[in-house]
């Protein structure tokens, strides 16, 4: 009786502890029909372990990630939802083999399960007996992860899809060919990253990124997205469990950058950002890549204001109905651990103390790519085993590539999303979220970009709160004022100096900011200018006053000239028109009239004809005249002085008519010089762009070098002119011809040398009207002081215009010699 109640008593015992406790199967392990192989990083070591002997690295003891726990929930969930489903493989039953992978090169053992059947790895040579019930795998969560377990399942084209391996490397189709995922690429973030600073104006950034495949994938493509743009890469830094990072800020400080980029997974991001609240570092403008932007914890911690502006880019969060209940239900049931249950390596958790809220309300990124990853497969099997009408076609051998083959061809609905793979295995659509962290906490949602199938990119600006109030600025230099050239300061494009750009110049910020351009010849600008102004077009018209005036000022010399030539043909045989020259008068004012020609062509719009003109017959035809006062003043002298004491000399020249032949040989040399010079180089109109910035002045080109020889010959026949004139300043009265001539050079020389000078000073339109006054001036001369008085004797005195008086005057100059 004794021992029946102490029987009865453990009985009672054991009965009432089984009511409290029941020893589930467990959670990475569920039989099924066909099996889905599972790797989420529940725990997670970045930092290397060292063994001192080969061993499997225990993944229980590491840093717990909530995250990647509720991923791996949510492919239970899935799976259950599945075998649940009445339309999706009906009368099938899909299992699954979960590990928790925890390092990115040391956690093999669950993989070699994963991939053998019976404890045994077929070699590929031999024939498959027995086949294994894996038809996909879902995972890895990291590309360094994927890049170490991939190939081991791409040989057997057993499908690999992943739900956080974002590296562009997985996009070949050579290295890769089983391997799908439900996350767009590194392509896409980067983009999205790249088109946000350039929304906001940021251009000196900090590109703070993992250390691994995928952070140093996305650090390339930001610098190959950034090449052609006005943004600079200020700072970058591989971020690991060894970062320094007071150092690294101290650097950032020191570079006054105002944005930082974080690419880098929650696990790095984490520290990361406590190490910038711990060090104060403040008012800074964080912009976070997918991996971590909608993190939980670090919106709420102490002093996460104090850092700036926190920026993210997210995929779009999926609310998934029942997943929640799902949880509710999982926690609710009081599980005991069996003892005597065997569980394969990393298939335990230890992760009874976390409640159903916090798995629930832990960071969604990446979880809807999970259970688009697992009713990818079953869609996918669903077709392989033919299924409809209620039911499968069991007699089907499926193998993965079969399942894979499938894949590729995904195109179904799930949850209003469209789930279809392009032919690089990447998500045909897509979009992704732009957030903020406001000051309650939250991931808060200011804009989007649609990737797929059209792009689209928006954000809402009043949405986000900024540290600075206003939206704040990171450049290396302030933008340079209107009218400002860059140049370079260092190697990088945005630090740079300004410079004002010269008159004459101008800036085009859009076309190429760093350098002046030059205006065109017809154009100008003043100092800072953006853009050229036609210059003013200046000459002088024949409708000008001033050329008015001189127009008729050489008609009147014409006139002049042409009535003198008269009065002294009429007196042509009075000793007046004798001592002047005689013939030679004629020869000399009809060249002073042929040389007025000149003054014509000195108005108006100057063409090759007229600048040619200009020249010509002044240079021609006043050579004739200065020889002829040459040889005029020689015979005056000569006949008064040399001719007593070289008397052949005055006969030779009496005798063969030396004079003609003087003036001659000057007419010709003139001709043949000026022939030469127009051949060689003419005159022509040029334009005068120097002086006067904003006008153009049209005048004609003159090269003196060229005509050097003709404004020799002119200056030694003046030479002569005036030192025989000279020599005669003694003489009679009524012959003393030889002081107007001098004075006739100096005021040709005077006005040469107001000309010069005034040319020199000035070059504005006026100088051709300048120009004709000084050839109008020189041939006034002549013909006003050696001409003129010749004619007032004749007309006024003529009493003096006859031989006695002549004679008369010329026995008293012989009286006062002899004295």
């Amino acid at each position: 009786m004794k021992h029946f109640l102490v029987s009865l008593c453990l009985l009672g015992t054991f009965l009432h502890a089984l009511a409290q406790c029941t020893v589930p199967a467990s959670e990475f392990h569920l039989e099924g029909d066909y099996v889905i192989g599972g790797l989420f990083d529940i725990h997670h070591t970045s930092a290397p372990v060292r063994h001192e002997r080969p061993e499997a690295t225990d993944c229980s003891s590491k840093p717990f990630i909530l995250s990647s726990y509720q991923r791996f929930q949510l492919m239970r969930f899935s799976v259950e939802e599945i075998n649940n489903s009445t339309t999706l493989l009906p009368n099938v039953s899909l299992g699954y083999e979960i590990f928790d992978h925890c390092s990115d090169v040391q956690s093999f053992p669950g993989i070699l399960k994963l991939i053998s059947v019976n404890g045994l790895i077929q070699p590929w040579e031999e024939p498959h007996k027995n086949l294994s019930k894996l038809i996909a795998l879902v995972g890895t969560y990291t590309s360094t992860e994927t890049w170490t377990v991939a190939p081991l399942f791409m040989m057997d084209l057993i499908p690999v899809v992943s739900y956080g391996a974002t590296c562009s490397v997985f996009s070949s189709r050579r290295n890769f060919p089983s391997f799908l995922r439900t996350v767009l690429p590194n392509k896409d973030v980067i983009e999205m990253i790249v088109k946000i600073v350039q929304h906001f104006n940021w251009r000196w950034v900090a590109f703070l990124n993992v250390d691994d495949d995928y952070g140093n994938d996305g650090l390339r493509l930001f610098l190959n997205m950034i090449k052609d743009t006005e943004i600079c890469l200020a700072y970058t830094k591989g971020l690991n469990h060894d970062t320094d990072y007071s150092k690294m800020f101290k650097q950032i400080q020191a570079q006054k950058i105002g944005v930082i980029i974080v690419f880098a997974a929650e696990y790095t991001a984490e520290p990361l950002i406590e190490a910038a609240i711990r060090l104060n570092i403040t008012n800074k403008v964080w912009i976070a890549g997918d991996a971590w932007s909608l993190n939980k914890q670090l919106p709420k911690k102490k002093g996460i204001k104090n850092i700036g502006t926190v920026l993210g880019v997210a995929m779009p969060v999926v609310t998934i109905p029942g997943f929640s209940d799902f949880i509710y239900a999982s926690k609710s049931q009081n599980r005991c651990q069996n003892a005597e249950q065997e569980m394969f390596c990393n298939q335990v958790c230890n992760c009874s103390n976390q409640n159903a809220e916090d798995v629930i309300n832990a960071d969604p990124s990446f979880s809807f790519p999970v259970y688009s990853i697992v009713y990818a497969i079953a869609h996918a099997l669903h077709n392989v085993l033919q299924c409809g009408a209620g039911r499968c076609n069991g007699n089907i051998t499926v193998h993965p590539h079969m399942v894979l083959a499938e894949l590729k061809k995904s195109n179904f609905t799930l949850l209003n999303r469209r789930i279809e793979f392009d032919e690089n295995g990447d998500p045909k659509y897509g979009s992704y979220s732009i957030v903020f962290w406001n000051h309650s906490g939250d991931a808060e949602e200011v804009g989007f970009y649609n990737f797929r199938p059209s792009f689209h990119f928006f954000i809402n600006n009043s949405k986000i709160q900024w540290h600075t109030k206003e939206v704040p600025s990171s450049l290396c230099s302030q933008e340079c004022p209107t009218g400002h050239a860059k140049t370079y300061d260092g190697i990088h494009k945005c630090c740079f100096n300004c410079e004002i750009c010269p008159n004459g110049t101008y800036i085009n910020s859009t076309e190429n900011p760093y350098k002046c351009i030059h205006c065109k010849e017809t154009e100008w600008s003043t100092e800072g200018s953006t853009s050229c102004k036609l210059r003013a077009v200046e000459y002088t018209p024949f409708t000008d006053n001033g050329a008015i005036l001189i127009v008729i000022a050489c008609w009147v010399f014409v006139g002049l000239t042409l009535a003198m030539s008269v009065l002294f043909a009429i007196n042509y045989n009075t000793p007046v028109v004798r001592s002047a020259g005689g013939p030679m008068c004629f020869l000399i004012l009809g060249c002073l009239s042929l040389c007025s020609l000149s003054v014509f062509f000195y108005f108006d719009k100057p063409t090759i004809s007229f600048c040619i003109l200009r020249f010509l017959p002044f240079l021609l035809f006043y050579t004739v005249c200065l020889a002829c006062f040459v040889v005029r003043s020689f015979q005056i002298v000569c006949i008064f002085k040399i001719a007593a004491k070289f008397h052949k000399l005055n006969s030779w020249w009496m005798k063969y008519h030396v004079q003609w032949l003087v003036i001659t040989v000057a007419f010709v040399t003139q001709a043949l010089l000026l022939v030469i010079s127009y051949s060689y180089d003419p005159p022509k109109p040029y334009n005068e762009t120097v002086w006067y910035p904003d006008k153009i002045i049209l005048s004609c080109d003159i090269n003196l070098k060229v005509y050097s020889g003709s404004v020799v010959l002119i200056l030694c026949l003046c030479s002569l002119c005036f030192i025989f004139s000279y020599m005669g300043k003694n003489l009679p009265k009524n012959y003393n011809e030889a002081k107007a001539i001098t004075f006739c050079l100096l005021l040709l020389i005077l006005t040469w040398i107001i000309f010069a000078t005034v040319y020199v000073l000035y070059r504005g339109k006026y100088i051709p009207t300048l120009k004709a006054m000084a050839v109008l001036s020189s041939l006034y001369s002549f013909l006003l002081f050696y001409f003129l008085p010749k004619c007032y004797i004749i007309i006024f005195q003529s009493y003096k215009n006859t031989q006695q008086y002549f004679q008369s005057l010329l026995q008293n100059y012989t009286k006062r010699s002899c004295k």
